[in-house]
């Protein structure tokens, strides 16, 4: 009991749960979708026969990580590919086609679903966590590994629609974690058997590792994570806005008759919303202004297409999006505007500023959180990404 002590378990702990809510996204989707069809007095018995299933595959197969980790040059090899994993984390996403493999509506069917999605999507999961536990963690690496699944699958098994909202709401959360993947990549690649004990591979180089050397290593790995990140993301933005047809030059400022509104659900789309009817009711011919609204949903994560049907997946997107868009529309309609809507997946900032361009928006609307513009920038919030991408001017209202 007296690693329950130390700051080195818990800080471990942390991290473990923070990468199995981060990456185990597509596992709760799966398990979410998996159990879609099945009885309602079967579907809690699904989700939990199948989630005890993956917490055993789980175990073993990080316990089987670790055992490969004291195999010279393999700290190397996982180190790069969560680094790998970490900078595909902040890459602009993109919707990605689905198999036509349907979720069961039989009990062990379902259970079948969730326990093979799983081993299948794991990899990302096992190495990190095995990194976390493994550098953290000394004699106690499997007690750290259970406690620290047991802790994070009920968060992401029930709370897994909360986990998705509180990540699509505050981008943040996704750019601590790549960078967290990045910090570990960095403290497992100076521990490699090959480059620090003399007994394994002799005539190889070694290096004295302290703390200060691993934790310079997983800072640099975190700094390089996000800076790689930012510079795909960046570039893949200004090749959209130099892609996007010039605006038109007649030397006078173009009235107001198009707006897009951006809605994610939040108390922050309401005021946006409200701000826009403002904004009608001072015009002159309020009737003229259209105003359309987008939500945006983000692609469903991983190769969770490979086992649950296409239209699975599109019904679940289309609640979330209904959802979201429900309260803005019933506000709308209190005006007597019927807005024209456009539910969407992928990037929302990019996907919001390509929309705006296609349907030839003078502006667009959206809520801001109330961050200060160097913070914004830093978590990359999804108003930031939408200034930087749109050719439209934008508008945020706190």
């Amino acid at each position: 009991m007296d690693m329950l002590m130390t700051t080195d378990f818990w800080i471990a702990v942390g991290q473990i749960i923070l990468i199995d809510i981060l990456l185990g996204g597509d596992n709760a989707v799966v398990i979410a979708l998996a159990c879609r069809k099945l009885p309602a007095q079967q579907r809690t018995q699904g989700i939990i026969w199948g989630t005890a299933g993956a917490i055993v595959l789980r175990v073993a197969l990080i316990f089987f990580a670790l055992q490969l980790l004291a195999v010279p040059f393999l700290k190397l090899v996982g180190a790069a590919l969560l680094l790998w994993i970490g900078i595909k984390l902040l890459l602009p996403e993109h919707g990605e086609g689905h198999s036509d493999i349907e979720g069961s509506d039989r009990l062990w069917g379902a259970v079948r679903t969730v326990i093979v999605a799983d081993f299948v999507m794991s990899l990302d999961n096992v190495i990190a966590i095995a990194g976390a536990a493994e550098s953290a963690g000394g004699d106690h690496s499997m007690a750290l590994v259970i406690f620290g699944i047991l802790v994070s699958i009920p968060i992401i098994v029930w709370g897994s629609q909360f986990v998705i909202k509180l990540m699509d709401r505050f981008p943040a959360i996704i750019t601590l974690g790549a960078m967290l993947l990045g910090w570990i990549a960095g403290t497992m690649a100076v521990t490699d058997p090959a480059l620090v004990d003399p007994n394994v591979m002799p005539g190889w180089p070694k290096i004295t590792t302290f703390d200060g050397l691993r934790y310079g290593a997983g800072a640099f790995g975190a700094l390089l994570v996000f800076a790689i990140g930012r510079f795909f993301t960046a570039r893949a933005r200004r090749g959209a806005r130099r892609d996007a047809p010039p605006a038109a030059a007649d030397g006078a400022a173009r009235p107001l008759r198009k707006v897009l509104l951006a809605v994610d659900g939040s108390e922050g789309s309401l005021r946006a919303a409200q701000h826009v009817l403002a904004l009608r009711q001072e015009m002159r011919e309020p009737a003229a202004l259209e105003v359309q609204l987008i939500n945006v949903q983000r692609p469903v994560p991983g190769d969770v297409g490979s086992f649950v049907s296409a239209r699975s997946i599109d019904e679940y997107q289309h609640e979330r999006s209904e959802t979201a868009l429900a309260p803005v529309r019933q506000l709308m309609s209190s005006q007597g505007m019927a807005c024209k809507e456009h539910p969407a997946i992928g990037t929302p900032s990019d996907v919001i500023a390509r929309t705006a361009r296609e349907e030839g928006c003078d502006l667009i609307v959206m809520g801001a959180r109330g961050f200060g513009s160097h913070a914004a920038a830093l978590i990359g919030s999804v108003a930031t990404g939408t200034l930087e991408a749109s050719t439209v001017p934008v508008l945020l209202v706190k």
